[in-house]
């Protein structure tokens, strides 16, 4: 059991800790960012989220 509770927590840190180091979407960064992606990789939610924050801005 604190086995699985320590798994649980260590995850959910490191989750957090990646997702605070990422830019904020809409960001000048972020559009950069995803500039440098290949569109093949692209989520539809990224697609969504570029169109509408970096090319109508």
């Amino acid at each position: 059991m604190m086995k699985r509770l320590l798994a649980c927590t260590a995850a959910l840190l490191f989750t957090t800790l990646i997702t605070a180091c990422s830019p904020e979407v809409g960001s000048e960064a972020w559009c950069n960012g995803l500039q440098e992606k290949p569109k093949g990789d692209w989520t539809a939610n990224e697609a969504t989220d570029y169109a509408k924050h970096c090319v109508f801005k």
